[in-house]
């Protein structure tokens, strides 16, 4: 995040030209590598154990390198010996730049005092800046008196760094009363605290798709449905590990499902940080235990039943998906369709869901516990009331441990943690049907 900011003040400072950042910031992008990526090629892991890895991180918020230690997959050591291999951020942005021939060290070192003295930043900020750690950074830049808003802004930064890109940076957080936007996507969670997280995109500037591809790992052109539910989806990433995490300080949280606007205006107090991801700008929206309404009309989900195969093999078994995220039901698709499974139908909503059970009879439903209309729970229980024999099994992000318990007394044969692992959703599939 370094390298972003500073990069811009020295836009500012017209020492280099706009095209001269971008291309040293692609350089330095290039030359830091993941520790994953390290420790594979060192042979200290496999692909498939840092697949793993990865995909903890969405449901645990910890580092990469203390995950694969908790899990006996690494020594302390061995990711201290990872981490100095990446490189330090702002040594790699100072040797890109003074190689393209942009600038000279007197230079950059006069422009570092003044970006420090302008931004008011001590020489423990500057460390914590050159180093990119978001942890010391996030009271600088989020301090908020309101409980969780700073957790929440570290947690969500943690997430674009891990998931979306490096490639960003953040200005300081503002408490505003209205805010209009062109875009919005969020959700809202409810319990212990009446909390809001959304990311808006107040003009129209390629935030949201900035944001959607590479969460999504496909390449937007334009704000679409397809990218909201990229959003929504990783926002509901973000609220679930919170909740998860509050959970285990007594704290109850009930994620509610996500909603899109357009064109429309916050009310109320909320927390607005502004992030820029490939210098789109976005506003991180947080608002905790306050009166505020995110837009007057939401989008409507779509709600078609989508029929996948109407050509089953008599020997293969068939199954419903029904979740409201059109990106999850795409990758739990795939990895079904891959293992041999028919998807005969994919539903939006529980309501949707019901009607599609009731119609194509299918040998096992994988269903969502947050959607709108009907959720998971209800269907689920309304599938058992229609035939006692259905076998459901339920697809929860992180912070939902409540919800799993309900879902089981009611019926539910076992659940799936998203983000989807393809080994866990084949065996507990597999269990399951046999």
């Amino acid at each position: 995040m370094f390298s972003q900011l500073f990069g811009n003040y020295l836009v500012g400072q017209k020492i280099i030209s706009q095209e001269d950042y971008r291309e040293v910031i692609k350089q330095q992008l290039n030359a830091r590598v993941k520790l994953g990526t390290i420790a594979v090629a060192e042979e200290l892991l496999t692909e498939e154990q840092v697949e793993m890895l990865n995909k903890l991180q969405m449901q645990v918020d910890k580092r990469f390198g203390d995950l694969a230690v908790e899990r006996g997959l690494l020594t302390e050591e061995q990711v201290q010996q990872l981490v100095k291999k990446q490189g330090n951020p702002y040594m790699q942005f100072l040797q890109v730049l003074l190689e393209s021939g942009k600038a000279d060290v007197r230079q950059v070192d006069a422009q570092l005092k003044a970006f420090q003295r302008e931004n008011g930043f001590s020489d423990a900020d500057m460390t914590a800046l050159k180093n990119d750690d978001y942890d010391a950074l996030m009271p600088i830049f989020a301090f908020s008196s309101k409980p969780f808003v700073t957790e929440i802004a570290s947690l969500v930064i943690r997430n674009i760094n891990r998931f979306v890109t490096r490639d960003f940076y953040i200005g300081p957080i503002r408490h505003v009363d209205k805010l209009e936007y062109r875009y919005l996507a969020g959700q809202h969670t409810k319990g212990d605290y009446d909390l809001y997280i959304a990311f808006a995109e107040e003009e129209e500037n390629g935030g949201f798709v900035a944001l959607a591809s590479p969460f999504a790992g496909e390449k937007f052109e334009q704000t679409d449905a397809d990218v909201y539910d990229a959003v929504c989806e990783f926002v509901n990433c973000n609220s679930g590990l919170f909740a998860a995490d509050v959970s285990n300080k007594g704290v109850n949280l009930d994620l509610e499902p996500t909603y899109v606007y357009e064109s429309q205006r916050v009310t109320g107090m909320v927390y607005a940080l502004p992030v820029y991801i490939e210098n789109h700008r976005l506003e991180l929206l947080i608002a905790v235990d306050s009166k505020v309404e995110m837009g007057q009309t939401p989008l409507e989900p779509p709600t078609d039943i989508l029929v996948c195969n109407q050509n089953v093999d008599s020997s293969q078994e068939t199954i419903l998906v029904v979740d409201d995220s059109k990106m999850s039901r795409k990758m739990l698709r795939s990895i079904l369709e891959e293992a041999g499974y028919a998807v005969i139908a994919e539903a939006a909503n529980g309501e949707e869901g019901l009607g599609a059970y009731k119609l194509y009879r299918p040998t096992l439903v994988t269903m969502d516990i947050t959607m709108p209309k009907l959720d998971g729970i209800e269907a689920l229980e309304q599938i058992r009331a229609f035939d006692g024999e259905a076998k459901v099994v339920m697809i929860t992000a992180a912070g939902q441990q409540q919800k799993i318990i309900e879902a089981l007394k009611l019926g539910a044969a076992k659940f799936i943690t998203k983000p989807f692992e393809q080994s866990e959703v084949l065996s507990v599939i597999q269990s399951v049907i046999k």
